[in-house]
């Protein structure tokens, strides 16, 4: 299990600075970590991805810097620095990175009992 990163509250930051490009690889830093959900800051290099899964939860992926290839249901999406997306509750996805890029992922594990 993934622990957050010891983030100041009540600080500003900027976010894109907090996770770094690995060469060849895929990094993952927990921001916020909670029962009712999640928020992490994703960096992809050049030629990385990760594999298909789906999530009982929708998704918000925000693309923080570079370009993403989002794949959700078979269907691919192009994604820009400053575009969003919601991943579908129980859709399959999976990340590629053409080029390399940072996103945001923020997940909210509750209130879906109460939505009609």
């Amino acid at each position: 299990m993934k622990e957050p990163l010891d983030l100041e509250k009540s600080k500003s930051m900027i976010i894109v600075e907090i996770i770094e490009y690995v060469p060849d690889s895929v990094v993952i830093k927990t921001i916020i970590k909670k029962a009712t959900g999640n928020i992490n800051v994703v960096s992809f290099d050049t030629g990385e991805k990760l594999d298909e899964k789906t999530s009982p939860f929708d998704k918000f992926i925000q693309i923080i810097d570079g370009k993403a290839e989002i794949i959700i249901d078979g269907k691919s999406k192009l994604l820009d620095t400053g575009q969003s997306i919601i991943i579908p509750a129980h859709a399959r996805n999976s990340y590629k990175a053409n080029d390399r890029f940072k996103m945001i992922s923020t997940v909210i594990k509750s209130g879906y009992e109460e939505v009609s």
